[in-house]
């Protein structure tokens, strides 16, 4: 069972790796959009990557038991639509800031 635990640490590790790429990428980012933008490499890879690493170790510990192989996929497939119902409003949100925006400095210039 070693080698499935080395498996869910490299896992871990991977995912840990992602997490500081992404954190250095939103300290360098210029605005506010660009930094939920980048925030894609670690909802979308490096949380479902602790899932599955925690379900490596499970196994390694456990033995192969199919609810928990369900229990993370299910877990993994309703956070992905978690993740886009959430992109898909924050887009909303940008979208509706930028617009006010945009209104705004409309009505500051002179005719």
């Amino acid at each position: 069972m070693m080698i499935a635990e080395i498996f869910a640490g490299i896992l871990a590790v991977a995912a840990g790796l992602i997490m500081v790429v992404t954190m250095v990428g939103l300290w360098r980012a210029p605005d506010a959009q660009t930094q939920a933008n980048m925030l894609g490499p670690t909802t979308g890879v490096a949380i479902p990557l602790l899932i599955f690493a925690k379900l490596a170790y499970d196994i390694s510990r456990h033995g192969f038991v199919f609810s928990d192989v369900a229990r993370a996929l299910i877990a993994v497939v309703a956070y992905l639509v978690v993740l886009a119902l959430g992109a898909f409003l924050l887009g909303r949100a940008f979208l509706a800031v930028a617009v006010e925006a945009d209104q705004a400095e409309s009505q500051d210039e002179p005719a």
